[in-house]
């Protein structure tokens, strides 16, 4: 049987390539379940490198480091879409890698996921591709304004995207960017952004978590509600895009997958995350198998847990901001709401923007579980 194919028990040792907290959620499910777990971050005081058994302190591209993880470890996942191609590569040809290097790279550029998620059947916002100045008139003359302008790579939380209402502005904004690759995307008539995160084994089967509705400030998401305001079946038809997007990849993982909804009710494909996601730190509450727990199973080709969700909730991501001059948020008045579930991620630096850490908060209703976290998100601080 090859390492793709081996059932791996409690006791085997499983690594993963980035330290931050989806690293550590990972690696805190893994240490309950009673697996070994390993750790490759530059930081010696990351998140996931703090409750790790073993870590190795190098570069993500660090050949003798990923060798020692290859060799250490009976299968090894991924905490961001940015670990470089090629150590993904060198280390497939010693242990199980899940997800595999080809939908990693696919996520690790804008264009390419338009691309590959039309190929398999979902639909996008009109965009059009711009890799030098020669390309911006043929791009403004495809994509209505106001569009928005995004760097192909290395992009997040807002990161490396500029708004746009004329071809003058695409063209400061290109330059702004240094002229790397960009694709310019329509702005849509939003109604709302949904997301699915699903977990498919290397045998096809897979489980959907319930739909997450998102709202964003400044481009950093802000809450996720679940269960979603929206209908039923508009709910079912984002899963089943998300599943087909998953099937057509021979997906092995752990995938979220961002949708835009139109004002006519449209579900526009955003980009995809091939790993745990920060919409669906609510599972960590309010489902009966997490997200981390589901990407552990499928590296260790276990059976998929149950998605059932347990409570109505709302994830309130707590920033940087949240953090006065003189010292913490409020946190008594977080651990005085029986409903909410407090989680910090280990990070030293509170900066603006910077994801710290969350809140699950559980009600009765998703309508109260959102006003509790607007609640206490205005008390953090106070």
């Amino acid at each position: 049987m090859s390492n793709n194919q081996r059932v791996l028990l409690p006791g085997a040792s499983v690594g993963v390539i980035g330290g931050g907290q989806l690293g550590r959620y990972f690696v805190l499910e893994a240490r309950r379940l009673g697996y070994v777990t390993w750790v490759l971050d530059p930081s010696e005081n990351a998140p996931a490198v703090q409750v790790a058994e073993h870590k190795l302190i190098a570069a993500y591209d660090d050949a003798e480091s990923l060798q020692t993880l290859a060799d250490a470890c009976d299968a090894v996942t991924i905490e961001f879409e940015n670990v470089p191609a090629e150590s993904l590569d060198q280390i497939s040809g010693s242990t199980r890698v899940a997800p595999d290097k080809a939908a990693v790279e696919i996520a690790q550029d804008r264009h390419a996921e338009k691309q590959t998620a039309r190929h398999f059947g979902l639909t996008t916002a009109p965009y059009a591709l711009i890799e030098s100045v020669d390309d911006i008139d043929a791009a403004a003359a495809d994509v209505a304004f106001p569009a928005i302008l995004k760097t192909s790579r290395l992009g997040y939380d807002g990161k490396g995207q500029q708004n746009c209402n004329s071809v003058d502005d695409v063209r400061a904004a290109f330059e702004e960017v240094d002229s790397v690759p960009c694709v310019l995307e329509q702005r849509i008539d939003l109604h709302c952004e949904l997301s699915v995160v699903l977990a498919r084994g290397a045998d096809g089967q897979i489980a959907c978590f319930p739909v997450a509705e998102n709202v964003h400030a400044n481009g950093i998401l802000d809450t996720t509600r679940v269960p979603s305001s929206e209908p039923t079946s508009l709910l079912r038809e984002a899963q089943q895009l998300a599943s087909e997007l998953a099937n057509g990849l021979s997906y092995e993982g752990v995938l979220a997958v961002e949708f835009f909804v139109d004002r006519n009710r449209q579900v526009l494909f955003n980009e995809m995350a091939p790993r745990p996601h920060n919409s669906g730190h609510y599972t960590l509450d309010a489902t009966i198998t997490s997200q981390f727990e589901q990407q552990l199973r499928v590296l260790c080709n276990l059976p998929l847990g149950p998605v059932d969700l347990l409570s109505p909730v709302c994830m309130l991501n707590v920033l940087g901001d949240s953090w006065p001059d003189d010292g913490s948020p409020n946190w008594d008045a977080v651990l005085a709401e029986p409903g909410a579930h407090l989680h910090l991620y280990g990070k030293g630096e509170a900066r603006p923007g910077r994801k710290m850490g969350h809140i699950n908060c559980l009600a009765a209703d998703a309508p109260t579980a959102l006003a509790l976290a607007h609640r206490l998100k205005s008390q953090l601080a106070h």
